[in-house]
C-alpha cells in the first residue's frame, strides 16, 4: 500500500491501532506515537539518519514492535502552498518505503510545525541544547496531533445523531 488520505485512513483503522508520526529531515527523523485511543501524540527519541536501507529497517522494526497501523508524515510545503525540494524528497522517501512495507502513509501539511514545537519547548523552559535534541520529535508530535484531531473530527461526523 502506498499513500492514503486522512479520510481513507479513518475508514480502514480498527480500534486500538496506534499511528506513528514522522518529521523527515536530512540528518534526523523526528518520531512520535499516538496512544491506543488515538487521542494524544507523544514524542519519541529522534532517529539519526544513516542510509535509506538502515533508516527503513529501523522504522519498520519500530512499527512492528509498537504495532503501528500507519505513518503520518509531514509534508514540508512552502508558505504559499507550493511544493519545494523537501516535498519531493519526502514523497521519494515514502515511495521507497512503500516498496518495503504494506503499511499506509498519510501526508500531512507540516507548515509551521517546527515553529510550534520550538514555541512549546520554550514555554516548558527547555534549554537550548535539549531543544536541539528534541525539536524534530516535538515537530513529529505536532504533525501527528493534527492528524489525530482530524481523525477525531471525522469520527464525530459519522456518529448517528443520538438526540433525534
Amino acid at each position: 500500500m502506498t499513500t492514503l488520505t486522512i479520510e481513507d485512513l479513518a475508514v480502514m483503522l480498527l480500534p486500538g491501532q496506534p499511528i506513528a508520526g514522522l518529521d523527515l529531515g536530512t540528518k534526523t527523523i523526528g518520531l512520535a506515537m499516538s496512544d491506543l485511543g488515538r487521542r494524544f501524540a507523544t514524542p519519541r527519541p529522534v532517529l539519526k539518519r544513516v542510509k535509506f536501507t538502515q533508516d527503513a529497517e529501523t522504522l519498520l522494526a519500530f512499527a512492528e514492535k509498537e504495532k503501528v497501523a500507519a505513518f503520518v508524515i509531514g509534508l514540508p510545503m512552502n508558505m504559499d502552498g507550493s511544493a519545494g525540494p523537501r516535498v519531493q524528497a519526502t514523497r521519494a522517501f515514502v515511495r521507497s518505503m512503500s516498496e518495503k512495507t504494506a503499511l499506509p502513509f498519510v501526508f500531512w501539511d507540516e507548515r509551521l510545525s517546527t515553529v510550534a514545537a520550538e514555541r512549546a519547548l520554550l514555554e516548558m523552559d527547555v534549554s537550548r541544547a535539549k531543544r536541539a535534541e528534541r525539536i524534530d520529535s516535538a515537530a513529529a508530535s505536532f504533525i501527528l496531533q493534527g492528524a489525530l484531531d482530524r481523525l477525531s473530527a471525522l469520527g464525530r461526523a459519522t456518529l448517528p445523531d443520538l438526540d433525534a
